[in-house]
């Protein structure tokens, strides 16, 4: 019967470790999320390992491969154990991070008001004042007219920020 286990990795193999262990018929898994990094003054969305240098496996030890052949494949360490025997994983915990993986990874849209609307800024450097949607200003911002000293000026205020 397969069961789930707790595989260490070395750091940055899992992908390694999938390959090889793939081509031995046992089924891997390890969630990631997106996160968004800034590189050489460039905001980048990449996909990292939830749990980093961990993975969980599937596989039936009583018909191969063995513990030994999992443990000695290329970007493993070790298994997680309990005293000497690996530690198994319900399978409802999988299911779980399957899901949530999936459901965390899908672009969330926001419906952002429409050129002249008025908006009122819930939080920020400009919390509690009115403005007037101009544009959006890339993905996460927008442009705002908001009034200062009797006159119209444009700020650019985080989409987050706003009360919509």
């Amino acid at each position: 019967m397969k069961r789930w286990y707790v595989l260490y990795c070395k750091k940055g193999e899992q992908e390694r470790a999938t390959l090889h262990l793939n081509n031995q018929n046992v089924e891997c898994y390890y969630p990631k999320v997106q996160v968004e990094k800034i590189t050489r003054g460039k905001r980048q969305v990449k996909q990292e390992p939830l749990f980093p240098s961990y993975m969980f496996v599937r596989f039936d030890f009583e018909l191969g491969p063995s513990f030994t052949t999992v443990r000695s494949t290329r970007g493993v360490v070790d298994f997680i154990r309990q005293g000497s025997y690996p530690q198994e994983v319900q399978g409802d915990l999988i299911f779980n991070l399957k899901q949530l993986e999936s459901m965390a990874n899908k672009p969330q849209e926001v419906a952002l008001p429409e050129s002249g609307q008025k908006v009122a800024i819930k939080s920020g450097q400009f919390a509690g004042i009115e403005a007037i949607y101009q544009e959006p200003d890339g993905e996460m911002r927008s442009i705002m007219l908001v009034k200062m000293l009797n006159k119209m000026v444009e700020v650019k205020v985080d989409n987050s920020d706003l009360d919509l």
